[in-house]
């Protein structure tokens, strides 16, 4: 199988040349550009996915994002964003970018990141699956062994994302910003009672849990090891 090609679009070449070399590393085949503008010049339709720093001169990412999204381009999309920028990050999703990392990052993360956004095809259609829990993007079903699992649609939202993710740990903070859109100033356990509610309809009754607490930390859906 040829190598997965990602395009790294960063003006910090110091940030650009410790990413390239941990991806190369990793065994993908790597583009590079400082700017907006070259990341368009010598982006093509090989470019399995591309990481873009929000802040960059001459063309900025999500200016480069909107026109790959305008171009009706699907291709993967990456941003990296600074800690207090929330609003460049709702924008960010809002154009169609598929997840960000806020900076400064863990190497580490970043690759489990893209593990995820570079599923193979069938694990990128409109059905999302771990283990025996089906998700079906079209139809808003979920079922695990077969079984149907009726959700509210906050459930629904955050199970969908936790399974996009499967593998990673999801802070708390991480989680509230993604299903309540970034503006939730509510309880601090919000997260927690969501999370006891998706484990009495997904784990109960099943030998196999999938929901896990990693403590310090936040939660987890993976198949145990």
């Amino acid at each position: 199988m040829a190598a997965q090609t990602i395009l790294i679009a960063e003006d910090d070449p110091d940030i650009r040349d410790g990413v390239r070399i941990l991806l190369a590393g990793e065994g993908y085949h790597i583009l590079e550009a400082e700017n907006g503008t070259r990341a368009l010049e010598i982006f093509n339709p090989e470019v399995d996915l591309v990481i873009l720093d929000i802040m960059m001169p001459r063309l900025d990412g999500l200016s480069v994002l909107r026109t790959l999204r305008e171009n009706k381009n699907d291709v993967a999309v990456l941003l990296l964003t600074a800690k207090d920028s929330i609003e460049d990050r709702v924008k960010g999703l809002d154009a169609g970018a598929d997840d960000y990392l806020i900076k400064p990052f863990a190497f580490e993360e970043l690759s489990a990141r893209l593990r995820v956004l570079l599923r193979t095809p069938q694990q990128k259609q409109n059905e999302l699956r771990v283990a025996d829990l089906c998700l079906s993007l079209d139809t808003r079903q979920v079922t695990r062994g077969g079984r149907a699992i009726t959700l509210s649609s906050k459930e629904y939202t955050l199970l969908c994302y936790m399974m996009r993710n499967a593998g990673i740990v999801l802070t708390r903070e991480r989680l509230e910003q993604h299903v309540w859109n970034y503006d939730f100033t509510g309880a601090s356990n919000v997260i927690d009672v969501y999370i006891r509610h998706l484990r009495k309809k997904i784990d109960d009754g099943f030998d196999i849990k999938l929901i896990h607490t990693i403590r310090g930390h936040g939660y987890v859906l993976r198949e145990p090891s």
